[in-house]
């Protein structure tokens, strides 16, 4: 027991931490766990969380995608045009997928390829992704999908729980898979501790990173597609500073911002944390803006966490 704390000691300090928020919020403003609270909070944690396990897939190759919020808003575009098209749901659903595989490919290209550094590359590519969505929609909202394209993700099984919640747990299973038992995996945490060496290991580093920029971009295409069933809208301006929550989610979570470790797991609980987090403040009061503030502390405190465990684990090695 004390071997499995210490491998995920990380992620049991988000769950943790996430107890203690739901307690504390509950105590100062009894309204915080009511109905409509607990289903922001889980629609939050399904977008949060979703786009934080595609960021987890960069992250772990030592990348960063800043990207993804503007992707958001063009795979929304796209997607709510398709929709108003006509075209079948299951080909909806594949190509507004491939389309986001795409775009997260020419990202990894960018990195992996033309040895842009993940910064720059990706930031370039967020500019692009808002022009493409505002050049096709005219800078106007794409309104009115048809009920039948909003109800395939969003159906509601209870009250508070819709369909979107299955796909979210099912994409972090599916993407737990592919990370821990397939060779992509491996490839993409040895990429991530030491490009060189797993370069000399044989690893196909340019692949690799191109490879995870995708899969990891299938995350923001689910939250696209969850996020027109749900305002029945795709809308260019949308997702502005939602990078910076994928990053938050990923972060908590206990992914190493410096590349070569991170789980799942842990993402998925950091959305959670993340998302009470800001519903806590909605309900108190606090001015929305200053949710900004407390994103930019939380992804601060929780880099600072992992360069004072990393040294505190390096100083265990050299004893």
């Amino acid at each position: 027991m004390n071997a499995i704390y210490k491998k995920y000691r990380r992620e049991w300090s988000a769950l943790i931490a996430l107890f203690i928020t739901i307690i504390l919020f509950s105590v100062l403003e009894h309204s915080y766990l009511s109905a409509t609270n607990i289903a922001t909070i889980v629609t939050q944690s399904v977008t949060y969380g979703l786009m934080g396990i595609g960021m987890t897939c960069v992250i772990i190759t030592g990348g960063i995608d800043l990207s993804v919020g503007s992707s958001l808003a063009l795979l929304a575009c796209v997607g709510a045009q398709l929709a108003k098209a006509g075209m079948p749901i299951p080909i909806w659903i594949v190509v507004c997928l491939a389309l986001g595989f795409l775009m997260g490919v020419i990202n990894g290209v960018l990195v992996g390829v033309m040895k842009l550094q993940p910064f720059i590359a990706t930031m370039g590519t967020m500019q692009i992704y808002r022009g493409i969505g505002y050049v096709i929609t005219g800078g106007f909202p794409v309104l009115n999908v048809p009920r039948n394209y909003r109800n395939v993700f969003n159906f509601k099984i209870t009250s508070v729980i819709t369909f979107s919640v299955i796909v979210f747990f099912l994409f972090a299973i599916i993407i737990t898979f592919v990370l821990k038992k397939m060779k992509i995996g491996t490839y993409a945490y040895a990429v991530g501790g030491n490009e060189d060496a797993a370069r000399l290991s044989g690893v196909r580093v340019e692949r690799t990173k191109a490879l995870l920029y995708g899969i990891g971009m299938l995350g923001t295409t689910l939250a696209a597609l969850i996020m027109i069933g749900r305002l029945g809208t795709g809308d260019p301006s949308t997702g502005q500073g939602y990078e910076m929550d994928a990053i938050a989610a990923a972060a908590i979570g206990g992914t190493s911002m410096a590349g070569g470790r991170g789980n799942i797991f842990g993402t998925v609980i950091g959305a959670v944390l993340f998302s009470a987090l800001k519903v806590g403040l909605v309900v108190m009061g606090v001015d929305t803006f200053y949710q900004y503030i407390v994103t930019g502390i939380v992804i601060v405190i929780a880099a600072y966490i992992e360069i004072v465990q990393g040294n505190m684990l390096s100083k265990k090695k050299e004893k």
